[in-house]
């Protein structure tokens, strides 16, 4: 699932100039119009007439829609729930267990259809790939992001993260200590990815856990492909995707994924355990961004606006995601301390992906990964 995921000039200030223009009234005047042209091209609440402007023309067009969205995903139903119930907005939520590649494809095979996606939540080597794709946009709480974590033009900003770990069902493994462990016996037939690490952020996030794990560095993925050859050699990797049925019904015991995910699947098998191991802890996080074909274009912002408000980001917090206005929200104390306090803890010092490192991973597993 999902794949986890450059400099660009726009020439926002001129775009800003023009949609203001457009919408025929400054930003603070609430009885301001928003009309889909000027949504198109909206770069910022207030550049649509403000933000009850925005609302006025997405409750207009009534409709969202969203793609590779699990509702066990960083607790997405209670999201896509918790908009539609804000605003009145239907949404449509096509293939949710599809990966970030399919997001993106989606977007180029369906191109300006009312069946396209909307909006993209995407890892951050396919984010980084296809910059080409999307509409330049900034939330009212922009400066809440840290500029690492966002592109300056606003085509793209993270949303949620936490830690790649090994999550078992204690009841039919034994207790793992290490990323070797796995290469034993007692793990025959029963190790399991999220996903085609090609095409799977989490997948891609898999390996290089396991990489560096085994020596490797971020700037080299090759030691983590390797261990997986040598996985599937000793008949421990089982070629599944990894989901929340399989680690259900028992068909993927052991599993690669981000801690967040993986906690969730507790509640359904009561036995399930976390281990994150702390010599390759490994952060990262997700990106959004708007189809600039977005068949609803001032939805797409306000779901956008949502997404980083107070609101929604305690609701991917309440998911044990890690929301991208977090310390900021801290610092304000509109945080969710309850559902801070629930999240997985890890020890070690958490490395994250620079974009070269990513893109690179993602070319060496594209030639690399189908011949383990």
């Amino acid at each position: 699932m999902k794949f986890g995921k450059l400099t660009r000039h726009l020439g926002l200030a001129v775009v800003a100039v023009f949609v203001v223009a457009a919408c025929g009234s400054s930003p603070s005047n609430s009885s301001a119009s928003c009309s889909e042209s000027t949504a198109k091209t909206a770069t910022s609440a207030s550049s649509c007439g403000g933000i009850d402007a925005l609302v006025a023309a997405a409750k207009a067009e009534g409709k969202l829609n969203v793609i590779a969205l699990p509702r066990d995903w960083a607790n997405y139903g209670a999201i896509l729930d918790g908009f539609t119930a804000k605003y009145g907005i239907q949404i449509t939520s096509d293939n949710p267990t599809g990966s970030s590649q399919d997001e993106v494809d989606a977007v180029k095979n369906l191109k300006t259809s009312s069946r396209a996606p909307d909006v993209l939540d995407v890892g951050q080597a396919v984010a980084l790939a296809n910059t080409s794709l999307y509409a330049a946009y900034k939330v009212q709480t922009w400066d809440d992001i840290l500029a690492s974590q966002k592109d300056s033009t606003g085509l793209w900003y993270m949303d949620y993260g936490g830690y790649m770990s090994i999550g078992y069902d204690s009841s039919k493994v034994p207790a793992i200590t290490s990323v070797d462990d796995l290469l034993k016996s007692a793990f025959h037939g029963k190790v399991a990815l999220n996903g085609d690490p090609t095409k799977a952020n989490a997948a891609l996030n898999g390996v290089m856990m396991a990489n560096l794990a085994e020596g490797g560095t971020l700037d080299d993925i090759s030691k983590g492909v390797d261990f997986f050859h040598r996985l599937k050699q000793a008949g421990n990797l089982v070629p599944v995707q990894a989901t929340t049925a399989t680690v259900k019904n028992g068909t993927t015991p052991v599993v690669f994924d981000w801690d967040y995910l993986s906690a969730a699947h507790g509640t359904d098998v009561p036995t399930w355990k976390v281990f994150d191991p702390n010599n390759a802890i490994i952060g990262g996080f997700y990106n959004q961004a708007i189809n600039k074909n977005a068949p609803h274009p001032a939805a797409a912002r306000l779901f956008e606006e949502y997404l980083y408000s107070d609101e929604g980001q305690n609701l991917w917090l309440k998911g044990l995601a890690r929301p991208v206005r977090m310390a900021a929200m801290q610092q304000k104390g509109t945080i969710d301390a309850a559902a801070a306090a629930k999240l997985p803890q890890v020890t070690g010092t958490p490395k994250f992906l620079s974009d070269t490192q990513a893109t690179a991973a993602n070319t060496y597993l594209a030639a690399h990964w189908p011949g383990i």
